[in-house]
């Protein structure tokens, strides 16, 4: 409910921008010379989700069951950043 004070326009290109990092993070392992979009989609991804979590606090909510969710998604997706960014380097 807090992510209501999003409009609807904002809502479709964040699901237009979710849709092909998605695509980023899979085409890597069907395409060898698009492995650097793994990375970066995975850190756009764990961006968005802090986004939504600032959103969710700014609220000024108690139910903090979604932002949670969010988190655990953005610390995933920056270890996957942060393992193919820094720790084996494509």
């Amino acid at each position: 409910p807090t992510l209501k004070a999003i409009p609807h326009g904002v809502w479709m290109a964040l699901i237009a921008f979710e849709l092909i990092c998605s695509v980023g993070l899979m085409l890597p392992a069907f395409s060898k010379p698009s492995a650097q979009l793994a990375p970066s989609a995975a850190a756009c991804i764990a961006a968005e989700m802090v986004l939504f979590s600032v959103v969710h606090l700014a609220s000024g909510t108690t139910q903090h069951g979604p932002m949670m969710y969010w988190l655990v998604v953005a610390v995933v997706c920056a270890f996957i950043a942060y393992g193919r960014f820094v720790v084996s380097p494509l």
